[in-house]
């Protein structure tokens, strides 16, 4: 098993900038290099949809378009954790935002992912 929590959530004014870390930890974690990462979002009324992933290796960073130039999706495989920068915030990327991993390839799909965090929220006020 990988146990994943994530922190960096809160309110902030569009324009604001938030960063959500998640940390890895478990029986089953030889290390977060093992894995391709990804953070996705939902929002009341709405499905889980993907926002960015990453790669093992760290050489691939994918994009939701609607986040593009605004989110950075990184890792520190040393301390087991990644993370996602957010700046420029605004009012529709307010949701609860869930972190997660996978082995084998990437996925922009949530059902692909075998391990998920409890979710935080952000709340962006126009």
């Amino acid at each position: 098993q990988v146990q994943l929590v994530e922190s960096g959530g809160g309110l902030v004014q569009a324009g604001g900038s938030l960063r959500l870390s998640c940390t890895a930890s478990g029986r089953s974690l030889s290390s977060l290099s093992d894995y391709n990462l990804g953070w996705f979002r939902q929002s009341p009324g709405r499905e889980r949809e993907f926002v960015a992933l990453m790669d093992w290796s760290g050489r691939t960073s994918i994009y939701v378009d609607s986040v593009k130039g605004r989110f950075t999706i990184a890792r520190d495989n040393a301390q087991n954790t990644f993370y996602l920068e957010m700046n420029s915030l605004k009012f529709e990327d307010t949701a609860v935002y869930y972190c997660a991993v996978r082995g084998g390839t990437t996925s922009r799909n949530p059902p692909d992912y075998n391990y998920w965090g409890q979710g935080t929220q952000v709340t962006v006020s126009s």
